[in-house]
Formats: C-alpha cells, sequence, structure tokens
C-alpha cells in the first residue's frame, strides 16, 4: 500500500534522537526510500555539551556543506602536563587540520539534511520504551482479513499514542531508552566538564587558529580549549569515579587560563560511556548507535565521527530490512543481522587501539606529553586529526605496538 495510506502513527524506521547519529541514520534511510520519523525530546536547535572539534573523519563523512557551520579553524597546538612543559607546534596561518564548529549548529544542519531527503521530525518528544510485538495489521495486505506480521517494535511517548515501526534506529544518548532496552554494556565512563566563554577581542586573537591540550593530573585525564572566535569552549575530561578531583581540575584550569571571570554562555557536565567489546549493537528489530552504543574513542572520547558513521550504517541496515527501493546491501532480516559486524568491521579496531593507548597515556602521561612533543609525533598526530592515518593504522607498526606496550606496563 502507498506511503500516502499508512496511518500517521506507522513508519518504515523510527529514529529516537537528533544527534549526529540520528540526523545520519535518518538521512541514509531516508535517501533510501524508507518512511522515517526523527523524535527528539527537545525543541531544534538546543545546546550539546561538545568539543566541536571536527576531526578528518567527521569532515568526510558528515555529507553536508560545513562552510556556514565553521566557528574557526585550527592549525598550531599548544600542549602542557598540568600547566607545565609547554611546548607548541605549527603555525597558525598555515594549511587547517581542524575545524571548530558548534553542536548547536551542527545538530540542526544534519536533521535539515534527514528532513530534506524526506524524513519527517517531530520534536518535543520523550520516549518512555520500546516493545516488539506481533499484531494484526490489516493495511499492509490491503485485504479483506488482516495478516499477523511479527516485525513490528511498538514505540510508547509520554502523552500521546504509541508509534509502530518495523525497525528503530536508537541514538538517544549514553542514558536514553534505547541503549538500555537493547542491553548495552559499557567499561570505562568518564565525567566531562565544559563551558563556553565570551572573550575580549585581545584574548580571542590570541588563541585564534590555535588549541590547547593539557595532560591532566587525574590518571587518564585531559583539558582542551579550543577557539571559536568571541567564544573559547573549555573542558576537562576524565573517569567519572575521580570526579571531585576532575572538578578541582577544571577550576583550576579555568583559573590558569585567566577565564575564571570571563562571561559563560554555558557551563555544564555530561557522561560518556564506552561499549565493552562484546556488548550488543541490536536486539531483534532495534539497532543503537552513536553514544546510544558506547561508540566513541576511548582515549580522546571523540564521538562525533564515530556517531556519523555508526549512524549511516544503522540507516542502511534499517532500509535494507524494510526493502526500502533504493537500499543497497543485505535485504529483509540479514540486513539487521550484517549491522554488528558492519559496525566491528569499522570502528572495532579503532577503539581497540583507543584502548590500548589510554592505558600508556594513564599509567606514563608524562612520557606521553614528552613523546607528542616531538616534532615527528606532532606530524603523526595531525595526520590523524586530519584522518589521514588512523591509531589502529600506526598500531600495526611494530616499532609503534612495542613503544605503546611497554608504556601500559
Amino acid at each position: 500500500m502507498g506511503t500516502s495510506e499508512r496511518p500517521d502513527d506507522t513508519f518504515d524506521v523510527i529514529v529516537v534522537g537528533a544527534g549526529p547519529a540520528g540526523g545520519s541514520a535518518a538521512r541514509a534511510a531516508a535517501a533510501a526510500g524508507a518512511r522515517v520519523c526523527v523524535l527528539e525530546r527537545s525543541s531544534m536547535p538546543r545546546y550539546k555539551t561538545c568539543g566541536g572539534g571536527l576531526v578528518g573523519l567527521s569532515t568526510d563523512h558528515v555529507g553536508i556543506d560545513l562552510a556556514g557551520l565553521v566557528r574557526a579553524t585550527v592549525s598550531s597546538l599548544t600542549m602542557t602536563l598540568d600547566g607545565r612543559y609547554t611546548v607548541s607546534r605549527g603555525q597558525r596561518n598555515a594549511r587547517p587540520w581542524l575545524s571548530m564548529v558548534m553542536r548547536t549548529d551542527l545538530d540542526a544542519a544534519l536533521l535539515a539534511a534527514a528532513e530534506a531527503a524526506g524524513a519527517i521530525v517531530r520534536t518535543g518528544v520523550q520516549v518512555l520504551g520500546l516493545r516488539e510485538e506481533a499484531e494484526p495489521v490489516a493495511w499492509l495486505a490491503g485485504a479483506a482479513v488482516p495478516v499477523v506480521d511479527d516485525g513490528w517494535v511498538s514505540v510508547r511517548v509520554r502523552g500521546g499514542a504509541d508509534l509502530r515501526a518495523r525497525v528503530v534506529i536508537g541514538a538517544d544518548g549514553a542514558s536514553g531508552r534505547c541503549g538500555t532496552h537493547v542491553g548495552v554494556r559499557c567499561d570505562q565512563i568518564d565525567v566531562g566538564l565544559e563551558g563556553e566563554f565570551v572573550v575580549d577581542a585581545a584574548l580571542a586573537e590570541r588563541w585564534a587558529g590555535r588549541m590547547l591540550l593539557d595532560w591532566g593530573p587525574v590518571p587518564g585525564s585531559y583539558g582542551w580549549l579550543f577557539p571559536k572566535g568571541r567564544v573559547l569552549t573549555v573542558g576537562v575530561i576524565g573517569d567519572r569515579a575521580r570526579g571531585a578531583a576532575l572538578r578541582d581540575y577544571y577550576e583550576r584550569f579555568v583559573e590558569r587560563l585567566g577565564l575564571a571571570g570571563a562571561p559563560r554562555q554555558h557551563d555544564s557536565g555530561h557522561l560518556t560511556r564506552v561499549r565493552a567489546v562484546d556488548s550488543p549493537l541490536r536486539r531483534g528489530r532495534v539497532l543503537v548507535a552513536g553514544d546510544a552504543a558506547g561508540l566513541l574513542d576511548p582515549w580522546t572520547r571523540e564521538g562525533i565521527s564515530f556517531a556519523l558513521r555508526s549512524g549511516r550504517l544503522a540507516g542502511e541496515a534499517a532500509a535494507g530490512a524494510v526493502g526500502a527501493p533504493g537500499a543497497t546491501g543485505p535485504a529483509g532480516s540479514a540486513a539487521l543481522d550484517a549491522y554488528p559486524a558492519r559496525v566491528e568491521a569499522v570502528l572495532g579496531p579503532e577503539m581497540a587501539a583507543g584502548r590500548e593507548v589510554l592505558g600508556a597515556f594513564t599509567r606514563r602521561p608524562g612520557v606521553m606529553h614528552a613523546l607528542m612533543a616531538g616534532p615527528g609525533t606532532f606530524g603523526l598526530f595531525t595526520r590523524l586529526i586530519e584522518g589521514r592515518t588512523t591509531v589502529a593504522r600506526q598500531l600495526r607498526r611494530p616499532g609503534v605496538r612495542t613503544a605503546v606496550a611497554a608504556l601500559g606496563r
């Protein structure tokens, strides 16, 4: 039966969450011809705590024009070890290797691209739970007697009737309902503290084109300053179990940068959760992507590139599962079956490499600082940010693997 004859509460694909993973998933599924609905609990655009640095793997997979979104670019880096041993590399006016955006702008643009591809967007909708069901659905067959289709998910929402979809993609963040439904397990939980500071023209010029990374006093932690014109994004991240120490680190870091009295557009905290190696990515007809699946780099906690890529893979799998006319790859249930393996193949090696480097960094931050400050290593670091290589690829080099393993002992 045609799309126009379907009930308003029934879709091929429902995407829960309108961040980078949700926007990417919705656009991929809608572009393939699936009838897609995005459910977002907030109104859009909405603020999201995030450093906003787009590494090369993000710009390669974002799929939209970033020209109007980029607030600043970075071509130089200053590194410190808890405020000491300052080393600067790169030149502010050289070719940029990192772009800075506000997540408010990026998420809204990705959602607009999904809408342009045909997705329906409903904001202010809070998802309370999911239930897979087998019910008679007469409109599917257009016949005199209803047929039973066992491939449906009922989505319960606050203050409204349930919605139904053939596939649900959970992109509702680290503490969302979809990850709980699928049974996502995480073995690393970090807390990030971040502020957006409004600065005068002189201070903005001082940081123009230059970012700061500070290897923190809490094991495995680091701080950052990202320039975005007259706004500086400043934050720290580390193990949630050391929350009090991280709060103290953040306050001292802000004071050290001379920003304690600067106006703040936002000052917030958030949790990041890293998926355990054997954690599920699917339960029945529910897939999870991005932060909802715990997909991010364990060392840097960079998650935008992981969200964009896993979201696209989820959208493609959902389109294949519902038989969308433009879908590619496996069809039907085989498309859902293939999703976890595709994610593992694309993102698994990067996450495994990030774990190894985090282990070395946690145990030997001073040595890591010395290595990162070297001219040759800085060149490697910029290639990693630009996406011209990956940590996983570098760890396949015997000398690099031996060095990282020695630091991690």
